[in-house]
């Protein structure tokens, strides 16, 4: 366990100020299942802009390791209530890390059409980069062990709140 003490929903304000800068007339929240579902699902009743949400299962390239994930977390979370051609689509995570996932999602994205642009904001970058995938906003920065994860987890009451294991 981690001494780490992050305050989530202070961040998520950071991030819907964040968001609301990369806003443009025809941007499409798009949040990355699961914590960056409810986060863009928060951000799209507190901001008024249209959302959806998008699951990396279908594109893992960790497919044969994990399986397919259904129910809590397969490919049946994506829904995109909108026409993803020619939209401004900000993707949201709670948490960035190696930028397998974020590829992934990219990947499901262009089975649905050709956006005109593809942003990411995340709650936390905690680096470790291991492809070329960089948010245009995250309100934290961290560093963790390689064998620690951050984890964004929703209370009964709807509020955010970190795990670190």
């Amino acid at each position: 366990m981690s001494d780490l003490k992050l305050d989530a929903e202070g961040l998520y304000l950071e991030l819907k100020k964040g968001v609301q800068r990369l806003l443009t007339a025809d941007t499409a929240l798009v949040g990355i299942w699961s914590g960056g579902a409810w986060l863009g699902e928060r951000l799209a009743a507190d901001l008024g802009v249209v959302a959806g949400t998008i699951s990396s299962a279908m594109h893992r390239d960790d497919f044969g390791e994990r399986g397919m994930v259904s129910g809590k977390g397969g490919a049946d979370h994506t829904k995109l209530p909108f026409d993803v051609n020619g939209r401004d689509i900000l993707l949201i995570d709670d948490v960035l890390y190696t930028g397998r996932t974020t590829r992934a999602v990219i990947n499901e994205l262009f089975d649905f059409g050709r956006p005109a642009s593809v942003q990411l904001a995340v709650l936390v970058d905690r680096g470790g980069r291991q492809l070329p995938i960089e948010p245009a906003f995250s309100a934290a920065r961290v560093t963790l062990n390689a064998d620690q994860s951050l984890r964004l987890a929703q209370g009964e009451d709807r509020r955010f709140k970190f795990e670190v294991k």
